[in-house]
């Protein structure tokens, strides 16, 4: 396909992807205003909410200044009206990032694949820059670099991803092919296996996080209602608390995966919930937050065996790879290299979720919320290690060969 049609195609994804979740962002707050705020909604900021809510989705932080007369209302310190917010509503980063995957696959199939995530990144980019620039706010602010790079940062690198997994499966007639000519990487299948392998891992991880997630929200579903029904806010009100709890829930995932992992995560400074134990203070009256267990059991610790079967299973599908690409000629290396792999990308994958989902929701103690990265990341190397190297490292059984037909007897001579 012609490159500069790539191009264009690639830049419509862009206008697509950012339309769409700007319009996901408006459609709530466009309820909350007509049918909350009523007669006396202030429409000209209803733009400018609904961008700084998108831009707060891909990651970037919000400088939030109440203002000196809001603390006299409301009874509190000067100082608590000026924090950063950036605990993001990971639902719109997932969003962009699901599209971002399927439009960098599109232009590698296209077989211009370069020209396509370079035009996608840069359309989302420009029109960053143009939400930043029309969607001023004396209250909340952002840095125009981060409200510009980190959207295009977020669907960039999704697009390179997706493009290059779909270039190295079939091939780009450019630079993928010559790499893989130069490595002779056809023959060793170790790039195979160590890519499904370590996707299967954080995928696996991030399944565990959603199943616990889901058992906290069901256990704690009284302690959820209890908390709507004290916000005593109306039909709109609720509906919006509602969806921005849904907007959270990738990052409940990842605080969930952090809980079974072992070092789980915060909800202020020197605080902690962690299957070990909980460590709380004052905790915000949010209705999701009535599914973080108060005083978790010491049986919750055998969780972590989830994620050490997570890498087991995980381990099997590269073995399993590695023995189809290279049949009797896997050797022992082969299986060491495809572990490395797998320890490596699960733990940088763990810390850059735990990265996403931790982040400041107000002043003071408030500053610190979510999994640490590091801890996290070290744990899930530990135990994704031990399960895959369970499997990748084990004998190989050998398989039993067809036995030969036994000698046909020979015929009885006839008897006379």
């Amino acid at each position: 396909m012609n490159r500069l049609l790539v191009a264009l195609l690639a830049a419509f994804d862009a206008v697509i992807v950012v339309a769409v979740g700007l319009a996901v962002a408006l459609a709530p707050l466009t309820v909350l205003w007509v049918f909350g705020l009523g007669g006396d909604a202030d429409w000209g900021a209803l733009w400018p909410a609904a961008a700084k809510v998108w831009q707060a989705g891909h990651l970037v932080p919000l400088q939030v200044h109440l203002g000196d007369e809001y603390a006299t209302v409301a009874g509190i310190p000067a100082d608590a009206t000026r924090f950063e917010f950036s605990l993001a509503p990971l639902v719109f980063a997932v969003f962009t990032a699901v599209f971002a995957v399927r439009s960098g696959a599109r232009t590698a199939r296209a077989g211009a694949w370069i020209v396509g995530v370079c035009a996608s990144t840069a359309s989302v980019a420009v029109l960053s820059a143009a939400v930043a620039l029309t969607s001023p706010v004396e209250a909340v602010t952002v840095g125009t670099w981060q409200a510009v790079l980190l959207p295009a940062a977020v669907f960039g690198a999704a697009a390179l991803c997706g493009a290059l997994v779909r270039a190295w499966r079939e091939g780009d007639g450019g630079v993928l092919d010559r790499i893989r000519a130069w490595a002779d990487v056809d023959d060793t299948g170790i790039v195979e296996a160590s890519a499904r392998g370590a996707a299967a891992a954080l995928a696996g991880f991030v399944g565990v996080g959603a199943l616990v997630t889901a058992v906290g929200i069901a256990v704690g579903g009284g302690e959820i209602i209890a908390l709507f029904e004290a916000a005593h806010v109306d039909l709109a009100g609720a509906i919006v608390v509602g969806l921005g709890q849904v907007a959270y829930l990738p990052t409940l995932v990842v605080w969930g995966a952090a809980f079974a992992a072992g070092p789980g995560f915060a909800l202020g400074a020197g605080t902690a919930v962690s299957p070990g134990g909980t460590s709380l203070g004052v905790v915000p009256g949010i209705p999701a937050l009535g599914a973080v267990p108060e005083a978790p059991s010491p049986w919750l610790l055998l969780l972590a065996l989830a994620v050490v079967g997570v890498g087991a299973v995980a381990g099997w599908i590269a073995r399993s790879r590695l023995q189809a690409e290279r049949g009797d000629d896997e050797t022992f290396l082969s299986r060491i290299v495809v572990l490395a792999v797998m320890i490596v990308v699960a733990a940088a994958g763990a810390a850059l979720l735990a990265a996403a989902a931790s982040g400041a929701i107000g002043p003071e103690r408030l500053q610190q919320t979510g999994p640490a990265p590091g801890a996290l990341a070290l744990a899930v190397a530990v135990e994704i290690g031990l399960g895959a190297a369970a499997v990748l490292l084990s004998p190989r059984t050998a398989s039993a060969s067809p036995a030969s037909p036994a000698p046909e007897a020979p015929l009885p001579s006839p008897v006379d």
